[in-house]
């Protein structure tokens, strides 16, 4: 229990880097105009589950400390959920029931995303529709930008992490795509 309230504070600005590196990614403004997640709270929570979700994935996969990093980042994660609620004005006694939802359709999402990612393309725009387009998307584009970004990730060490920054695959924008 001690350990973990300086393990917490060690890694401070480390998490910290990693949390801003995900939101940054999350926010891509490509997202929401050429992939069309849409720019609104629920678009921008997907997104940023879908990112966070993917690089708790990686970490969970390196050897230690990986998992501990990432146990710190989700709980940054979730840090950052409590306050953006009360930031928007949900009240004192309606953030623990909204920050269980939002902690169930995260996690929920986290495996529907990770048994996807086994199975293809298909599988993961099926996921990402349901998920981040209410079934009125069919998914596949952002599902290849998932899999770039899952390629980017899968070959990211440890040592890299803890030194450099995460290498998100940038969302290709409809004319970058074109000129391809």
């Amino acid at each position: 229990m001690v350990f973990g309230l300086f393990r917490g504070r060690k890694n401070s600005k480390l998490i910290g880097r990693l949390h801003r590196e995900i939101i940054a990614a999350a926010r891509d403004p490509v997202l929401f105009t050429d992939y069309g997640i849409p720019d609104t709270i629920d678009g921008r929570f997907e997104s940023m589950v879908l990112h966070a979700s993917l690089v708790l994935r990686r970490l969970n996969e390196l050897p230690p400390p990986g998992p501990d990093i990432g146990q710190d980042l989700a709980d940054a994660v979730f840090r950052h959920f409590d306050i953006a609620l009360r930031d928007i004005g949900v009240s004192d006694t309606r953030v623990p029931k909204q920050m269980k939802a939002m902690a169930e359709a995260f996690f929920g999402r986290a495996t529907a995303y990770h048994e996807a990612l086994g199975n293809g393309v298909p599988a993961l725009a099926q996921a990402l529709s349901r998920n981040i387009y209410d079934g009125a998307d069919d998914g596949e584009r952002l599902a290849h930008y998932v899999m770039r970004l899952e390629a980017a990730l899968a070959s990211v060490t440890l040592a890299q992490i803890l030194s450099g920054s995460i290498p998100f695959a940038k969302a290709a924008g409809q004319s970058e795509e074109v000129a391809k």
